[in-house]
């Protein structure tokens, strides 16, 4: 188990150091000039000596990615172009509506896909089967984005149970509290959770049905277990390592996929705020951000390697 972990940890190291390669890369080396791009074609050489230094851009490009990576391990970083705050402070602003949204998003997602996957495996070729995966069908061909704008019209429009959009904030300093920050990420959540879930569900309805065609599982009925003890004994623990990896993805995915989503509800989020930063070419922030987003990925898989290990004792002795 610990080389395995080993193993993991250190494939989990080159690849944050390899994506932080790339990041920088991409937004700091590819021709052309960042501040040249922040203010345009009518600056002034002034002006661009000025940015230029703000930005580090006058210092050699290997100094310049050591210093960024050496203040993010440091919890050390720039300050914004347009917010003129450190790109940490809005980044960690941001998260507390961004990962409570991913959070329930994803809860949801487990939720109805699990359920749905699992009924539709032990009703499999029979109406339940045949109704959960068109239903799953739709819901993948539907974007979350016109789907979020379908739960507007009906429930904060037409019903008006809801907001249409906004944050009250988790506080009653910030004129909210708990309770009213749920219910502003219900919609958005519910969006999001949509397409995942019916994805999860037809991978776990698969997975399971695979592992249900297995020797050891004839073998557990031929003891006298039922089709139902041998499901939640036997056959669910085998058929989710395929499970496991989607959900990791998909977690990740609600992380960094989440800039349209709250734009229609006008969350101040992390994809609100990557949104903003392009537009106003505040390319400090879309580095950190961006970087940011590919160490959750990251750390996902990581997560979901050693949830392997523990799930598969075969994977351990490997």
């Amino acid at each position: 188990m610990g080389v395995f972990l080993l193993k993991r940890f250190a494939t989990f190291l080159a690849t944050l150091a390899v994506a932080s390669v790339l990041v920088f890369a991409v937004l700091e080396l590819l021709p052309g000039n960042a501040a040249e791009v922040i203010l345009g074609d009518t600056a002034t050489p002034e002006s661009l000596a000025s940015l230029q230094a703000k930005l580090g851009l006058d210092r050699p490009p290997l100094q310049r990615y050591t210093d960024w990576v050496g203040g993010l391990l440091q919890g050390r970083t720039a300050q914004s172009i347009s917010y003129d705050t450190p790109t940490a402070e809005l980044i960690a602003e941001r998260m507390r509506v961004t990962l409570p949204l991913a959070v329930l998003s994803m809860a949801l997602t487990v939720v109805l896909a699990l359920a749905l996957g699992i009924y539709a495996a032990s009703h499999h070729n029979r109406l339940g089967d045949v109704g959960v995966m068109a239903a799953s069908q739709v819901g993948i061909a539907i974007p979350n984005f016109w789907f979020a704008i379908l739960l507007i019209l009906l429930f904060a429009v037409k019903l008006q149970w809801v907001s249409a959009g906004g944050f009250p904030g988790w506080t009653e300093d910030d004129g909210g509290g708990v309770w009213e920050g749920l219910q502003a990420l219900i919609l958005p959540s519910i969006a999001l959770a949509l397409v995942q879930a019916a994805i999860l569900a037809r991978v776990t309805r698969s997975a399971v049905l695979e592992v249900m065609r297995e020797d050891f599982v004839r073998t557990a009925r031929a003891k006298g277990l039922t089709r139902r003890q041998a499901l939640w004994r036997h056959v669910l623990r085998n058929a989710m390592i395929p499970v496991l990896t989607v959900m990791g993805l998909q977690f990740a995915n609600l992380i960094t996929g989440t800039i349209v989503v709250e734009n229609v509800f006008v969350l101040p989020g992390v994809g609100r705020l990557i949104f903003q930063a392009i537009s106003n070419r505040d390319l400090v922030v879309v580095r950190d951000v961006v970087m940011l987003l590919a160490c959750v990925v990251v750390v996902v898989n990581f997560v979901v390697d050693v949830l392997y290990a523990l799930i598969d004792p075969r994977l351990r002795g490997s």
